[in-house]
């Protein structure tokens, strides 16, 4: 289902060229592209996350790419994002991550997941927005520092936040179909 948005939407022939083929594959998974219509009106500000957020940062990242598709599927699932749910399994799937391992998400600490997958997962329910409060405590930081770097934790940590904040902007602009369970539907 197409969400309702208070801002107006970028006709598909009046983006750019690649915003057109983002358009065209939000289509062909979601029949929906509100976002990139929408964001059609700021497409530097489009470049920006395509660009330097997911080309540099998140695909060029030191970490290995499926510990961040992982993070990322489950502040998805957490934050109960249709749209991204969508993406993200897919990008997961794409990146070598098993079926079983995005069915255990849930449970991810008696998952089929290495300790170091399962200490980034736990970081990510901490910056996960439905966890106001989260934080890294004594515990969580001992089980991260045996397999990050206090660089690849910034980095870890700002991919998220990244992630997190886009997540708040997509829900409070009601740009992305929810999950019946998104904790976020008013």
């Amino acid at each position: 289902m197409k969400p309702e948005t208070f801002l107006s939407r970028v006709p598909r022939d009046q983006l750019d060229v690649s915003m057109q083929a983002a358009f065209d594959r939000s289509i062909a998974m979601h029949e929906d592209a509100t976002f990139v219509e929408v964001m059609g009106h700021a497409p530097a500000l489009y470049d920006w996350y395509q660009n330097d957020f997911y080309k540099k940062l998140f695909y060029g990242s030191s970490l290995p790419n499926t510990l961040l598709e992982l993070v990322r599927l489950r502040l998805a699932n957490l934050h109960g994002c249709a749209f991204c749910n969508r993406n993200n399994t897919a990008a997961a799937l794409l990146a070598g991550i098993k079926q079983i391992q995005i069915d255990a998400l849930p449970n991810f600490e008696n998952g089929p997941f290495t300790a170091s997958e399962k200490a980034a997962l736990a970081l990510a329910d901490e910056m996960a927005l439905t966890n106001p409060k989260g934080r890294i405590d004594a515990s969580l930081h001992s089980r991260l520092k045996p397999y990050f770097t206090d660089g690849q934790l910034v980095e870890l940590g700002v991919i998220m936040a990244v992630l997190c904040g886009m997540a708040k902007m997509i829900f409070a602009f009601d740009l992305v179909e929810k999950e019946e369970s998104c904790p976020f539907i008013p």
